[in-house]
């Protein structure tokens, strides 16, 4: 889906500090591009402790975290980690009523205001998370993940302008946020920026080396440049990273079908086909290049 252009002109590029998904549908005609956002532990204030993500969301830890509520129940630092936990455990509205709790104990407590936002934003609660970032910002303007989160509501409500103009104050004040790169990247490419689109998603893949997001959206805007080589290049490292992603799979048949490698277009479709069998878009593109099924194809 093409962000609506509110404004005359070309998006301002604002350069990258200090050297410091896009969901794609693949049809025989065109490349549509769409957007989404990368979560990379965005939720702040979260609890760090040298742990696996599986370990940091496990039963086990939430119930530790809900230990130190018991011990500290007017802790509003205490609701906000569990909740930070709880989000990114999936478990969604018990983390919203953490950050309502720590919010009421401490109605000063932006990171809070911040973390619950983005817990409305995900679920398309938009006009709540605009107003939490909004007060998040307004105790503290240099909190860098309150301009991603409000510039992400822009971006869901079309608003390029305004997103971008967010997206431009957090990589200024954390020009390590790999997130916020990624997501300024996909707003350049929907508005076929695509040279400023693969400069973000190069910035976003250097700080994230193994997420397959930057990788695919790089891609797709290599593939709009007609840059298929490149894209080539990018996507074979994207299937390595996430060799169940049916989109990467796709997008890489793609480009080999562009560079006229038939054969690796093939066995790209056909994993594709393998991973969603009804897929009909991966058929088709299966039988253009000549696939036969039940045949063996090489990847690489």
């Amino acid at each position: 889906m093409t962000v609506p252009v509110p404004f005359s002109g070309n998006l301002r590029h604002v350069p990258r500090a200090s050297a410091a998904i896009a969901l794609a549908a693949i049809t025989s005609a065109a490349i549509a591009l769409g957007g989404c956002s990368m979560t990379l532990g965005s939720l702040t204030n979260a609890p760090e402790p040298k742990e696996e993500p599986a370990q940091l969301t496990s039963s086990a830890n939430i119930s530790s975290l809900g230990e130190t509520i018991k011990n500290n129940p007017d802790n509003p630092q205490a609701y906000n980690m569990r909740g930070s936990v709880l989000a990114q455990a999936g478990k969604t509205e018990e983390a919203l009523a953490d950050f309502n709790k720590a919010i009421s104990l401490d109605p000063n407590y932006g990171q809070a205001f911040a973390n619950r936002g983005q817990i409305f934003r995900k679920t398309k609660r938009l006009d709540q998370a605009m107003s939490d970032y909004e007060r998040a910002l307004a105790l503290d303007a240099n909190y860098a993940p309150a301009w991603l989160g409000r510039g992400l509501v822009h971006k869901a409500r079309g608003e390029a302008t305004q997103a971008l103009e967010d997206f431009n104050k957090a990589i200024a004040l954390r020009p390590d946020d790999a997130e916020a790169y990624y997501n300024r990247g996909l707003l350049y490419q929907s508005e076929k920026q695509h040279l400023f689109a693969i400069e973000d998603f190069t910035a976003a893949n250097g700080l994230v080396p193994q997420q397959l997001e930057p990788l695919l959206g790089r891609a797709l805007s290599y593939l709009a440049l007609g840059k298929a080589k490149e894209a080539a290049s990018d996507l074979d490292e994207a299937v390595q990273d996430d060799p169940q992603n049916v989109q990467a799979w796709m997008t890489r048949g793609l480009a080999y079908e562009r560079l006229g490698d038939k054969t690796k277009a093939a066995g790209s479709y056909g994993r594709a086909i393998n991973l969603r069998p009804k897929d009909e878009a991966a058929r088709s593109a299966f039988a253009r290049v000549g696939g036969r099924p039940g045949q063996s194809y090489e990847t690489f």
